[in-house]
């Protein structure tokens, strides 16, 4: 499958699912584990358990291999591994505590969006 289809599939699962503040970040070049990171926000640990199931399910409806889904059991952040995509499923409270994105975020003008990543690896 192709990445852009996988981003897809991602994108349209949150949004399903009801996830908030939904985002996107490529990585390539910055790390060698994937090459997008998605970061989406439930509104408990209920609704941010059952968006993971959903990401799992519809990823496995497609044929895709889950390396992994982790914190389940507090579910206040899952990670949910499609080696290529990862997608991070927080509380508000988690992820503002965190804030994995500006982790991530490079002050570098030459960054690929997501967008162009897709287009490269097509």
């Amino acid at each position: 499958m192709k990445l852009n289809e996988i981003t897809d599939l991602v994108q349209n699962t949150l949004q399903d699912m009801k996830a908030v503040d939904i985002a996107s970040l490529n990585v390539v070049g910055k790390s060698s584990l994937t090459d997008v990171l998605f970061f989406a926000t439930g509104n408990s640990t209920r609704h941010v358990k059952s968006i993971a199931d959903e990401v799992g399910i519809k990823a496995k409806e497609v044929g895709l291999d889950i390396l992994g889904i982790e914190g389940k059991g507090s579910a206040e952040w899952v990670l949910v591994d499609l080696n290529d995509v990862i997608v991070h499923i927080m509380l508000a409270k988690t992820r503002d505590f965190y804030q994995l994105e500006k982790l991530w975020e490079a002050d570098d003008a030459s960054d690929k969006t997501v967008e162009e990543a897709i287009s490269d690896k097509a």
